[in-house]
């Protein structure tokens, strides 16, 4: 079967939109998945929908393995198929569309030099990237000379030189990396290393007054290739596609920037997810509240009541009443957003719960439990108590859930061993080792000890949760609860009026 091609879709008739030829507008760090279900498909969009006209040059920013994922590619003509699915306004959604917005994709170290010419491009006025979370790092053993330099923030002084030295204008440059800040932590970068190489000062004037970093916050489910149906899509399309993707209907880019984005990008006449903010934290702040606020506080007693996967939860009238109040009544009014834009952006993570293409495993989510219940649903009951003055019964059980997941029997080299009380099945705690080696060591401990010794652990919260009043006694009386009646009953609890 031949590969995905332009002259494959040609032979095949293929009447559907495609962009053969346009300039590139857009220069990648960062070819995977994600990438390109997210803002490879936003530029396709405004292809399609408002005649934007740009093509994106992708880079594979680490050196090739033997998945060679910038060949495979490239002998697509940057062609890929990409399956957006999910629920959606009540219903089973699935979308399939071709995306042709990439034109190729180099290698970092391989192609170096193909990289640079790029930035000879006038067309070119965009950056985006996502080199994981570990990618936007200063790393001070990176030299100007390095051909290319190893970390992501000196290639881009390296090639944003180029462009200086080319007399072209800066870009606007959209970090989507997983940190707080990410642009403005990869301009300090990008600074830093513009000095210490001892680089001219008007180039260090050009990148602070001729660039744009924009901190961004990213939000869509990408699955990837879709490696159990790849044979039966492959049939389906007639064609063969080693880089094609799958995704959640849902997706929402809010970009901290100039209001001018809009003029430079068709995103309103495109009808796209994307808001330009002079502040993205509130909307940062909204998505870990209640979309990861609300994974944290729910699937440790969920599965400690013995379910498996979000979207089983959505359909028990228990877990998902527990879980909309929380979100509702506790979480949303410490908000700092509008509580109708709030409810809405609520409603909509109910639906991505429910995504029927994806088995959400809970114990997947589990995974690193303390720090995730610290950020993402301890301001939310501090914020609670603050506000009102009392405790929030469902965020206060939550805490329960976790310290009863949490109380194990063995410590091995994978994690800490734990029985679930209703499928009676053992299942392994994943934490820092610190964390572990804590649960392991009280595991004798009676429920009133062990909360105490919980709450008052500076080294997880950062504060001595004891000085909340009332909430040592709540945490034990639920845990109390999970103990004598299961994790459900202590989910009702919360819903009696």
């Amino acid at each position: 079967m031949k590969k995905l091609s332009y002259e494959t879709l040609k032979e095949q008739g293929y009447d559907g939109y495609l962009l053969e030829s346009a300039p590139e507008k857009v220069l990648q760090f960062g070819e995977g998945n994600f990438m390109r279900a997210f803002v490879d498909y936003f530029f396709n969009e405004m292809n399609k929908k408002a005649g934007f006209n740009g093509k994106v040059v992708l880079v594979q920013p680490i050196g090739n393995g033997s998945f060679r994922l910038n060949d495979k590619i490239n002998e697509q003509d940057g062609l890929y198929t990409l399956y957006l699915q999910g629920f959606q306004d009540g219903k089973e959604v699935r979308e399939k569309e071709i995306m042709s917005s990439v034109s190729r994709c180099l290698n970092a170290y391989e192609d170096w030099d193909a990289v640079l010419e790029t930035a000879s491009n006038p067309d070119l006025r965009f950056i985006s990237c996502n080199t994981t979370e570990a990618g936007i790092h200063y790393d001070p053993s990176c030299k100007f000379e390095d051909a290319p330099a190893s970390s992501y923030p000196a290639k881009l002084t390296q090639y944003l030189y180029k462009r200086w030295q080319n007399g072209l204008p800066g870009f606007i440059i959209l970090a989507c990396e997983l940190i707080d800040d990410n642009g403005k932590e990869l301009k300090k970068d990008v600074q830093l290393h513009a000095k210490d190489w001892n680089l001219p000062e008007e180039f260090q004037k050009w990148i602070d007054e001729e660039n744009v970093f924009c901190s961004t916050l990213v939000d869509r489910i990408v699955t990837g290739y879709p490696r159990a149906e790849a044979a039966k899509l492959t049939e389906e399309n007639g064609y063969e596609d080693n880089v094609m993707d799958t995704g959640e209907i849902f997706g929402v880019w809010v970009i901290e920037g100039p209001q001018s984005i809009y003029d430079e990008l068709p995103i309103k006449e495109a009808g796209l997810p994307i808001l330009v903010t002079d502040n993205h934290k509130p909307y940062k702040e909204r998505k870990v509240r209640i979309l990861n606020g609300a994974h944290t506080s729910m699937v440790l007693g969920a599965f400690l009541a013995g379910q498996s996967i979000v979207r089983d939860c959505m359909y028990d009238p228990t877990i998902s009443a527990y879980m909309n109040e929380a979100i509702y009544n506790e979480i949303i009014p410490t908000l700092s957003l509008p509580a109708e834009d709030c409810k809405e952006f609520a409603a909509a993570v109910t639906e991505r719960f429910k995504n029927p293409f994806i088995d959400h495993a809970l114990l997947a989510i589990s995974l690193n439990s303390t720090a995730k219940w610290k950020a993402r649903v301890m301001p939310s009951l501090v914020g609670y108590v603050e506000k009102f003055g009392k405790l929030p019964k469902a965020l206060t059980t939550s805490l329960a859930s976790y310290i009863a997941f949490y109380r194990g029997h063995e410590l091995t080299a994978d994690g800490l061993k734990a029985i679930n009380p209703v499928t009676k099945e053992e299942y392994m705690i994943k934490d820092d080792p610190e964390v572990l080696e804590f649960y392991a060591a009280n595991a004798g401990l009676s429920n009133k000890e062990l909360v105490h010794k919980v709450l008052t652990n500076k080294d997880f919260w950062d504060r001595d949760l004891t000085e909340i009043e009332g909430l040592e006694e709540a945490v034990v009386e639920a845990l109390d609860t999970i103990d004598q009646k299961g994790a459900m009953a202590a989910m009702e609890a919360c819903l009696e009026k």
